[in-house]
């Protein structure tokens, strides 16, 4: 599991950002470090879109604390564009579809339930400037969603 002080597992996904971009975790992190990564199981389900939803409610503490937010998951950038056109979204959207981001971070998780495997954990990292992670939260409580706070004074603190 990564956590505090290891190294951010560099990687490329597509990016939902209203089009369909190329995101590099090196690159972004270069220009807008620190960078949050916030991993989610699924768009449309309730609780990620109420986590997604309170994270752009809390843009503004994000970008004064001077991070960068993403969001991470496995759907397609399709279906992330959608999503982050239904809630009104003004971050991006990492797409995960080939499950990469979620095994290099380990937080994969199986969905027995549906027959879903390596979903990602709900899980927050900040990576600052020189691709440390100086904050790891995951939860394996799909319904938990992170210390909002707690992410923002980690923002501040990278």
């Amino acid at each position: 599991m990564i956590s505090d002080g290891d190294e951010a597992p560099a990687f490329t996904a597509p990016l939902a950002n209203g089009d369909i971009e190329s995101f590099s975790l090196p690159e972004a992190v270069d220009a807008d470090a620190p960078v949050v990564l916030a991993f989610f199981p699924g768009a449309f389900t309730s609780v990620c879109s109420h986590e997604m939803q309170t994270f752009e409610q809390r843009l503004e503490d994000v970008a004064d604390a001077g991070g960068t937010l993403y969001g991470v998951s496995i759907d397609s950038p399709f279906a992330l564009n959608e999503f982050r056109d239904t809630l009104s979204l003004s971050f991006d959207l990492i797409s995960d579809v080939n499950r990469d981001v979620v095994e290099a971070y380990d937080v994969s998780m199986a969905f027995e339930a549906v027959g879903i495997d390596r979903l990602a954990k709900r899980a927050v990292f900040v990576v600052d400037g020189d691709r440390t992670v100086t904050y790891a939260w995951v939860s394996d409580d799909p319904g938990a969603e992170p210390d909002y706070d707690e992410v923002i004074q980690a923002i501040d603190a990278a």
